[in-house]
């Protein structure tokens, strides 16, 4: 038998160990998947009030242990406290509403009555779901799975980043501690062959994958040998556009909140603004100094606005889009400081004299940085918003409705805002196009994406 490996988790804030974890061999994640198999047979035979019912008691866990839960996630990714327990508590929003939605989305389809038939299209699970969750929100990027497929009547492994393990745990102790059964929602700790070797496997039915767009390229190319579907949610480089008429009393703190959020840790923060030339000089006046005010330091300091981040590996990206953006003429403006003594911490920065032929307007940053372009109209605006290879979401910022929606119609993008960025509404889709990534989660649709029709033709007796 193959020997189990282990890994470290390190607090990104002092780079001391956390603890210690061991992968699963592909051995021990069969053995789950077998078991998570056989429990879907029966569970699908649930009714849909009955699976509310269980997902609506197994929250109560997460509610009952928030601190810990959020302290658990600052401690492995070093979100700011007060952000981490607004995770969790959006994190129950979602699975609220998405029990909400589940009768109206998964109840049958009667077709028109034609005599001497009864026709109907039901929509049935799909068997086993693996869920391969990103750090940046562990807990809000798995819920978006994990409760829309348990309503469905599907059951659940989660593989979760290696630098958030215990978000997936919390998971299937949230269900075990409702219903003491094995297998509802499984937690699977993987490396990247044992990964690969389960998506192969024939043992999986559905995979939703979070994550960069190399890795979705790569996980696509796993399954690529099975007949399943695969759910892509990849990366982002999201536009904000901030037209003559916008409130800059609504419009400044709203947006800046969107790029330093979560350190700009977010696939859907503003990582590119055009504004309209007439409020460029006090827009950026006032985005600087949003900026200057934010508190950088201990995450678990109730104070902070800004900590570490997750990985070097993000660090290094920032800098090197910093330093190209220089070397071409831009101009950068960075947080005063001073940062914490941590190889995890860097100084926000707002650049501008920016332009598309820089990797700071091109390339996905995931990070506190922004890149700030001046425009003479619409039209120049919605050429920028769509010169980009990514397209999950992007918003308008303006008094003016009607002009609004006339401009997200045309903008190859996900979601579209007007005067809100950064969020995510559980009871609309959340779609990526592009290299953003393919299906969608959340909504009525996010529920149905989790089953397959089956058609009912039954010819009456006479």
């Amino acid at each position: 038998m193959k020997i189990r490996q282990n890994f470290e988790l390190i607090n990104p804030t002092t780079g001391e160990k956390n603890n210690t974890f061991s992968y699963h061999t592909l051995d021990d994640a069969k053995s789950l998947l077998t078991t998570a198999s056989l429990i879907q047979k029966k569970w699908k035979l649930t009714s849909i009030k009955y699976r509310i019912k269980i997902v609506e008691k197994s929250m109560d866990f997460f509610q009952d242990n928030l601190e810990a839960i959020a302290r658990d996630i600052t401690l492995q990714m070093g979100k700011p406290i007060t952000q981490s327990r607004n995770e969790v508590r959006s994190m129950l929003l979602r699975a609220k509403t998405m029990c909400e939605l589940a009768e109206d989305a998964l109840q049958d389809i009667t077709l028109s009555k034609l005599e001497g038939f009864h026709r109907f299209i039901r929509r049935e699970p799909i068997g086993v779901v693996l869920d391969i969750a990103a750090w940046n929100y562990p807990l809000l990027i798995a819920v978006n799975i994990v409760v829309p497929a348990i309503l469905a009547g599907n059951t659940v492994a989660i593989k979760h980043s290696s630098i958030t393990p215990l978000c997936a745990k919390h998971f299937e102790d949230a269900f075990k501690n409702t219903l003491p059964s094995e297998g509802l929602v499984t937690a699977l700790i993987l490396d990247h062959a044992t990964t690969d070797a389960i998506i192969r496997s024939g043992m999986i039915h559905h995979l939703a994958f979070t994550g960069s767009v190399v890795g979705g390229k790569k996980i696509n190319e796993s399954a690529s040998g099975q007949c399943i579907d695969v759910g892509l949610e990849l990366g982002g480089k999201d536009p904000a556009y901030i037209r003559e008429d916008a409130d800059l009393d609504l419009t400044v703190p709203n947006v800046m909140d969107g790029v330093f959020y979560n350190a700009g840790q977010s696939c859907c923060s503003i990582e590119r603004i055009y504004i309209h030339h007439s409020k460029m000089n006090e827009f950026v006046d006032r985005a600087v100094q949003y900026m200057n005010k934010l508190k950088i330091g201990d995450p678990l300091d109730m104070a902070t606005s800004i900590g570490p981040m997750a990985q070097e590996s993000g660090i290094e990206t920032i800098k090197k889009q910093l330093k190209d953006a220089k070397s071409n003429g831009a101009n950068i403006k960075y947080h005063p400081g001073p940062l914490p003594n941590s190889r995890n911490y860097i100084l926000p920065a707002i650049l501008t004299n920016v332009n598309h032929n820089m990797d700071v307007m091109m390339k996905e940053s995931f990070g506190p940085i922004v890149g700030i372009m001046g425009v003479d109209s619409d039209e120049q605006a919605i050429a920028l918003m769509n010169d980009s290879p990514y397209g999950l979401t992007a918003s308008v910022w303006t008094n003016d409705s009607q002009k609004a929606i006339e401009i997200g119609s045309r903008l190859d993008t996900g979601t579209f805002f007007m005067n809100r960025c950064d969020y995510l509404d559980p009871a609309l889709p959340w779609v990526g196009v592009k290299d953003s990534g393919r299906g969608c989660t959340l909504s009525i649709l996010g529920l149905q994406q989790l089953t397959r029709p089956k058609s009912y033709h039954l010819k009456l007796q006479n």
